[in-house]
């Protein structure tokens, strides 16, 4: 699932491709029908799709989203870039199968602006965790994580394009491991 540019599902499909990890990309789905990720997945022959994302009935699109991941037999749920917090029924009905990546070395710096967080905070190191989806935001049972420096001249663009470096690398690693077990 992916909201915008699609860079974190652009390299996992490159570590696909390359050989270097033994999964397929069934489909990628967006809350956005402009999405850059819809195209960079179809142009990769994977069936990519926009479902209209309602505020006001999440329940709705959550509905329609698992069913669609269902009826493409998706082991696991891939989010790249999904700006949504997801209901407790989707979090459930796919159960340690839904994997998120967040720009900090979690536990810390929960939500959003996470680079922003750690530079107010004055740490010098952040990073990025890949982690399953639990009900609780940013808190479930970490899979990996990776350590970037904070350094002095950083502001919230350098630092985030440093830990997104990281992000492409670690998440591809994760799924690499999950990829080898069947799903709890």
């Amino acid at each position: 699932m992916a909201s915008g540019r699609g860079s974190n599902f652009q390299a996992i499909q490159k570590e696909i491709e390359a050989g270097k990890l033994d999964a397929e990309i069934s489909l990628l789905l967006s809350d956005r029908a402009k999405a850059p990720a819809l195209a960079m997945a179809a142009a990769h022959g994977i069936d990519a799709r926009a479902l209209p994302y309602d505020k006001n009935d999440r329940a709705a699109f959550e509905r329609a989203a698992g069913d669609l991941f269902e009826q493409a037999g998706c082991a696991y749920i891939i989010l790249a870039g999904f700006m949504r917090i997801l209901t407790p029924e989707f979090i459930d009905r796919f159960e340690n199968r839904i994997l998120n990546i967040h720009p900090s070395l979690l536990p810390s710096f929960k939500g959003l602006h996470p680079q922003q967080q750690a530079l107010d905070a004055g740490v010098k190191f952040s990073g990025c965790t890949v982690h399953l989806v639990t009900q609780e935001l940013d808190a479930g049972p970490i899979l990996a994580q990776a350590v970037v420096p904070v350094l002095a001249q950083d502001d919230e663009e350098t630092l985030s394009q440093r830990i997104l470096e990281q992000e492409h690398r670690v998440y591809a690693e994760a799924i690499r491991v999950l990829a080898n077990k069947e799903p709890a």
